[in-house]
């Protein structure tokens, strides 16, 4: 069996990458020339743990290789994991061009007998596209699947190794043997092994982020009503989280979610709605909550330091939208980086991570140091982004000698409020009542 990856971004890289850990012969490919060369040179594009592993040893071992022709990939595989990026579009939704791309190549050099797999989360009814665009360009007999991926960046390859479940959409019984058979290693109860209608598999995906995104925003909400009752949003989550009908899963308050999937996938699922003339309302409620959630941080900044901040310093710890990896896309740091630029503010920034993504977006407007501690010196406020390890067993010491205000703001709940009080900090967090015991007023 040779398997076939098209695309070589986070979804892709791992699918490739973690097959080959299986076993299976595996050809990523990719139409950026410079993406494929660097990956040859042993370069990963992305941050994920586990993962530049996995490429090393696997290209070693001859299981796992790279190509830009991908006319040559689709002659050569088996079965082909179409794993392209569905970037949104200015309505709101996803836009297919990419697959519909692939779906093309994939025509124009195809047998009889191959297994075409959709793992990039599209819009309901993709399949029979791609199906049509393929047949356009063949008259040779295929197979096709829509098999979404549920992996979660900073810990992707645990993922795929250890999935909860995997969902087939197929159109025939020989794509379903034939996939359940690629899985079978990973999947040891084959009862999570799910397969389905096509159709369902393409709306699975959404209804999944659908249903956290949705549980990320109701407990911001609840917190908001805590902070007002002076109630306490850790026991309150504790208390919900330990029903059996609900679980603990996502029910942590703080700075607002980002990241490529949650509000993209969002975004697409109001416009399938708007184009079906169903009522939104609850997904746009839950994406409005989000947004507001990510101005709460720099709001607080502005509350105690005041709206001119010509001349008051700054320090972030945490740019990503999550630890463990690099990715700051819609990040809620990006929303306090540009509305305390706008107050001029002087900023300053670490992130054991994505300090180069950072630079790109924002150049030299943002001081950055390789080290947390370098960025207090001076600073009038501290503001956590991201829960990094190296975060949360700070010397508080240090953090202390170098601040010129010891104010700490922190978006993710990291640290006790009662014990950073007693060491003279001001410290508010949106994982509690969002009240501090220190303030001077």
């Amino acid at each position: 069996m040779l398997v076939g990856v098209i695309g070589t971004g986070y979804v892709g890289l791992v699918t490739g990458a973690c097959l080959a850990e299986l076993g299976v012969t595996v050809l990523c490919g990719d139409t950026d020339g410079h993406k494929i060369a660097e990956l040859k040179s042993g370069k990963l594009p992305i941050y994920e743990p586990g993962l530049k592993t996995l490429v090393r040893d696997n290209t070693d071992a001859g299981r796992l290789s790279f190509t830009e022709d991908l006319g040559e990939l689709v002659r050569l595989a088996d079965v082909i994991f179409i794993t392209v990026g569905t970037p949104q579009g200015k309505d709101g939704s996803a836009n297919i061009n990419n697959i519909l791309e692939v779906a093309s190549v994939i025509g124009e050099e195809l047998s009889e007998g191959k297994v075409i797999v959709t793992k990039s989360t599209v819009p309901v009814g993709t399949s029979e596209k791609i199906r049509e665009r393929i047949e356009k360009n063949s008259d040779a007999e295929f197979h096709l699947c829509s098999n979404p991926e549920f992996l979660r960046e900073g810990s992707a390859v645990y993922d795929f190794m250890n999935p909860d479940r995997v969902i087939l959409g197929v159109d025939s019984d020989y794509a379903g043997a034939y996939l359940r058979h690629l899985y079978a290693p990973i999947v040891k109860n084959t009862d999570h092994i799910l397969i389905m209608d096509l159709p369902s598999a393409e709306m699975t995906k959404y209804a999944a982020n659908a249903m956290l995104a949705t549980r990320i925003s109701f407990i911001n909400s609840i917190a908001a009503l805590c902070r007002k009752k002076n109630a306490d949003i850790g026991m309150v989550s504790r208390g919900v989280g330990t029903d059996n009908r609900i679980g603990e899963s996502y029910l942590n308050p703080g700075a607002g979610y980002g990241g490529s999937c949650f509000s993209k996938d969002i975004q697409a699922l109001l416009k399938m709605m708007a184009d079906e003339d169903l009522d939104p309302s609850i997904f746009s409620t839950v994406e409005e909550v989000n947004e507001r959630q990510k101005t709460l941080l720099y709001q607080k900044v502005v509350e105690r330091l005041g709206k001119n901040l010509t001349g008051k310093k700054i320090a972030i710890w945490g740019l990503s939208f999550k630890p463990d990896t690099d990715d700051m896309r819609a990040a809620p740091s990006l929303v306090t980086i540009e509305a305390l630029l706008e107050h001029a503010g002087s900023l300053a920034a670490h992130d054991p991570k994505a300090i180069q993504e950072a630079r790109k977006r924002f150049g030299t407007s943002i001081e950055f140091s390789e080290n947390q501690y370098e960025i207090l010196s001076d600073a009038s406020a501290l503001v956590v982004h991201t829960e990094w390890d190296c975060y949360r067993h700070a010397d508080f010491e240090i953090v202390k000698s170098r601040m010129k205000q010891p104010i700490v703001i922190d978006g993710r709940g990291l640290y006790d409020q009662d014990w950073l009080c007693k060491q003279g900090f001001e410290y508010y967090s949106l994982a509690s009542s969002f009240t501090n015991c220190g303030q001077k007023e």
